[in-house]
């Protein structure tokens, strides 16, 4: 699904010239590395501040924790999505509510927000799936006549931009009042273990999350508030720093390798190509299908016996998880994240596919749905 390899062997010599000055240095934990890198992210998103953590589920929390949220809070996030987005919830005796999402971007819906919103709602937690944002200027809205907070689950998308209607464009994580990502190493920004990040423009919010990041802690060893010990590593600091220059360039070759899926599958009935939303760039951290008419494990197997991986993203939707059941919700009540559930699938998608491999992957997919359909 990720080529990393490949990748690393083209900016092998900055890779080793970062790792090596950390080395040297012997500063692996808030070295001079993390500030750079920092700064260096800071300016690329034009945000005020960057706050770099252990991983992506660990900046979510923080979100949560540093707002001040607090047990029986409600916080509202889409039921089709990776877990991390309500396990944080979980985890701080919030009360998550799921909504339904769309069944062309799969992003939650500012309907189904409107709807959820209780007196006890706090916080709207949208997730940019796959690599294209929400609708964020019309989530901002609601959050705002509600007097709510918006915090972006960017962890999936890093280098693409959201289009307001006024057409200013701000990159994704940077429209909500806190921002969270992560650098796990298959992301469109990913390091070589663990990493993430949050983002704010609020000087006020930026100085509670690294309070919260840092075991509550402003000034060594008094600690104000309950924290966490969430920290990016000055290894993977390094990493980061080297890819990030080539970040655009990594975010137009998955771009490319989606045209060349779409161009492949555009006239194919069994398979509805990814769209993306007037209002959104579309990173494509993962190409996504929807199959209809065939069955989509069988093509998923067929796919894996010609050595062409293949995952469903996400084969259960948080409603129906068995540890996060509740007596609010019950199978049928989130239709379009149920048919999601068992209707997606996606292909490689990664900086260095060439058109080679991506004409086996199609020519093989192609085949397959064929058989399957006689």
């Amino acid at each position: 699904m990720v080529d990393l390899r490949t990748q690393y062997e083209h900016i092998k010599t900055d890779i080793d010239a970062g790792i090596r000055e950390v080395i040297d240095s012997t500063a692996f934990v808030k070295g001079a590395k993390v500030t750079t890198f920092q700064h260096h992210l800071e300016e690329y998103l034009g945000i005020k501040h960057v706050i770099p953590v252990g991983n992506g589920t660990d900046a979510l929390q923080i979100a949560l924790m540093a707002l001040g949220l607090k047990p029986g809070d409600e916080v509202i996030t889409p039921t089709f999505t990776f877990i991390a987005t309500a396990e944080v919830v979980a985890l701080l005796g919030l009360t998550p509510v799921v909504v339904d999402v769309d069944y062309e971007t799969f992003c939650m819906t500012p309907e189904a927000v409107e709807k959820a919103i209780t007196p006890k709602t706090k916080a709207i937690v949208p997730v940019n799936l796959f690599g294209q944002n929400a609708n964020l200027e019309e989530l901002q809205k609601i959050a705002k006549a509600h007097n709510l907070f918006l915090i972006e689950d960017a962890c999936q998308s890093m280098g693409s931009h959201y289009k307001f209607n006024n057409g200013i464009t701000k990159s994704s994580g940077c429209v909500g009042d806190i921002g969270c990502t992560s650098f796990f190493p298959s992301k469109n920004l990913g390091c070589y273990g663990d990493g993430g990040a949050l983002f704010t423009d609020n000087d006020e919010l930026a100085e509670k999350i690294r309070i919260v990041a840092n075991h509550g802690m402003a000034v060594r060893y008094y600690h104000d508030i309950v924290g966490v010990n969430s920290r990016l590593d000055s290894i993977q600091a390094a990493v980061l720093d080297a890819k990030l220059p080539h970040l655009n360039d990594y975010v137009k070759a998955r771009q490319a390798a989606a045209q060349f899926y779409n161009d492949a599958f555009k006239d194919v009935e069994q398979l509805i190509t990814p769209a993306t939303a007037s209002f959104t760039t579309h990173a494509f951290h993962q190409y996504t299908l929807k199959v209809v008419g065939v069955d989509r494990n069988k093509l998923r197997d067929g796919l894996a016996e010609r050595k062409i991986p293949a995952m469903i993203y996400y084969p259960v939707p948080l409603h129906m998880q068995k540890a996060y059941r509740d007596d609010r919700y019950k199978a049928g009540d989130f239709p379009v994240a149920e048919k999601l559930c068992n209707s997606v699938l996606s292909l490689p998608m990664h900086t260095e596919l060439d058109n080679e491999q991506l004409s086996f992957i199609t020519e093989n997919t192609l085949e397959i749905i064929r058989q399957l359909d006689k």
